[in-house]
């Protein structure tokens, strides 16, 4: 791209409208990269010598509200993310402390879907593990991407393994 690279890309195509779904198609097998594409808003993450399949499974995943990543890059982003967790997790005095953060805390039913969310489960899947509608899971994930100020599943899990209120280990 000659004027910006696909992260500022990014953030500017979300500061500008930030109703527009931003799935970022790369080179970069990196998993600091994949994080800060996900801060800056984008909603899946795919490799560029991905499969053809593979692609369109992600674009329909993306137009369906979920967040396609890279599977490999994934693992390691929240392996990563989830041992930074860890080291803060220690210093807090529970899971869902909401001090100093400007957070809302979380019901044990959307730490569930949270839960799920981090494994990277469909609503309906996740529905169907907690024996609940599709409708519902919709409206735990809608209220916890609202807690925790973030605009889609995605950034809530990262969101969450950076504040302490979901462990990489299930």
């Amino acid at each position: 791209m000659p004027h910006m690279d696909g992260l500022a890309a990014t953030r500017e195509i979300k500061a500008r409208f930030p109703r527009i779904i931003v799935m970022v198609v790369t080179m970069h097998e990196n998993v600091d990269y994949l994080l800060e594409a996900l801060k800056a808003g984008a909603a899946g993450y795919i490799l560029k010598d991905a499969l053809e399949t593979e692609v369109i499974v992600a674009v329909r995943q993306v137009l369906n509200g979920e967040s396609p990543l890279d599977t490999e890059l994934a693992a390691r982003l929240l392996r990563q993310l989830g041992a930074e967790s860890n080291e803060r997790q220690s210093r807090l005095q529970s899971p869902q402390k909401s001090e100093g953060t400007g957070v809302q805390p979380l019901t044990r039913r959307e730490m569930e879907v949270l839960g799920y969310l981090k494994l990277g489960l469909t609503n309906s899947q996740i529905a169907e593990e907690l024996f609940i509608s599709s409708r519902t899971v919709k409206r735990h994930v809608e209220n916890i991407i609202l807690k925790l100020g973030v605009s889609d599943r995605t950034q809530a899990v990262v969101r969450a393994l950076e504040l302490g209120v979901l462990q990489l280990s299930k």
